[in-house]
């Protein structure tokens, strides 16, 4: 299967899955479906059962383009059997509740899980399918269906066992090493405890997934690699075939190859920037070293990222527009910061990166804000702006 067959085959379950959602949508009835807790029965309800909640404030203009969705989503899950419920939290009568969950831009989604407290923060796209997909990993069962999308594969000390009905959605998007292999296999059997000893060396490594395929089950899988022999090890990047290993079989060399695909991914981002015009400087790169002094006045708008995400790679040209648009103004910054580089490594977990992009404002170097809207220009820019004093003209 080719790559155009097979983003065909995915675009295809998408839309399956929104027709099927849609189709759950009982239009006769108007009124609204999700419930609205405040301080006084937040934390009894929330630990009653799975939870998505919007904190939200009624002023908020992305919020209000949300209200339909999570509308939506609250009708479909409407009744008694259902394993999750979808709620609501207006921030501006219940301020303290939205501190004490670390809310500092609107709006913001988490997921909570029955019996726990502490919710997950939803860093997507704000629409019915990405929404649909967050509730999906998380209840670990497909909402509203027990069999449109798989749940995701469980890694045993780091190594993923990928099947038909997974690999595709799996390696769609980072960066996998994966082992196609037949049980039978000599060299398979061989390579077996070097490739757990791999994965599990690797299993804290957030940058690639180690995973493993067994083309005696999952033929279909190994055919649209065109896999001739066993073991075959291929280096995936966002779905596609990026080269195939054909070194030692050692761990020692196996790791070595590893962190040499993560390294060129890292070159070949380098090489892409832009040197040739004065807009070079639209985007301020700060490292740990330098992002303490980097944001210390003034507005700062930082994207954390890394180079072989590809939500950041599609973000990249956009946040090279929006720092063109603030080039004038001394008083607000567009910054990036390279959550790969070792330099950059403990900064990125002090400001509490769970996930690329994230993108945090802050002022006169204190973080005021995340950003979870939209991913486009316009919506970045307008962002910032609420946050521009009067006298900070462009």
């Amino acid at each position: 299967m080719n790559i155009i067959s097979l983003n065909f085959v995915m675009l295809k379950k998408h839309i399956l899955l929104l027709i099927f959602m849609l189709s759950q949508v009982n239009s006769e009835e108007d009124h609204l479906y999700s419930v609205q807790y405040t301080k006084d029965n937040f934390s009894i309800e929330i630990q009653k059962k799975n939870h998505l909640v919007m904190f939200y404030a009624p002023w908020c203009g992305h919020c209000q383009r949300l209200e339909p969705i999570w509308e939506q989503i609250a009708k479909m899950s409407y009744n008694e059997d259902s394993n999750v419920k979808i709620a609501k939290v207006d921030c501006t009568t219940d301020s303290n509740l939205c501190a004490e969950h670390d809310v500092t831009g609107y709006p913001t989604l988490k997921f909570f899980k029955a019996g726990e407290t502490k919710g997950i923060k939803f860093k997507g796209t704000r629409d019915l399918i990405s929404l649909i997909s967050f509730l999906t990993d998380h209840l670990g069962i497909t909402f509203g269906s027990e069999n449109i999308i798989p749940s995701p594969p469980e890694a045993v000390n780091g190594l993923l066992e990928l099947t038909e009905d997974n690999f595709d959605k799996h390696v769609s998007s980072g960066y996998h090493f994966v082992k196609f292999y037949a049980p039978w296999c000599g060299h398979c059997q061989k390579l077996a405890p070097t490739w757990e000893e791999l994965a599990n060396s690797l299993r804290n490594d957030n940058y690639v997934s180690i995973s493993k395929v067994d083309c005696t089950q999952h033929r279909s899988v190994c055919g649209q690699f065109d896999i001739k022999g066993y073991p075959t090890l291929l280096w995936i990047e966002d779905g596609k075939k990026v080269d195939k290993y054909t070194g030692q079989r050692t761990h020692e060399e196996l790791k070595a190859y590893v962190s040499k695909m993560l390294e060129k991914e890292n070159d070949q981002m380098d090489t892409k920037t832009d040197n040739s015009d004065s807009t070079t400087h639209a985007v301020l790169s700060l490292t740990g070293e330098s992002f303490k002094h980097g944001i210390e006045n003034g507005i700062s708008f930082v994207k954390f990222f890394a180079p072989w995400c590809g939500h950041c790679k599609r973000l990249a040209p956009i946040w090279k527009d929006l720092g063109k648009k603030f080039l004038t103004n001394k008083n607000v910054k567009i910054v990036k910061v390279d959550c790969t580089l070792d330099i950059s490594k403990e900064l990125c977990n002090e400001q509490e990166v769970d996930g690329f992009p994230t993108l945090y404002l802050y002022r006169d170097g204190l973080k005021v804000s995340e950003y979870n809207g939209a991913r486009n220009l316009d919506d970045l820019y307008e962002f910032i702006m609420t946050y521009v004093q009067p006298h900070d003209e462009l």
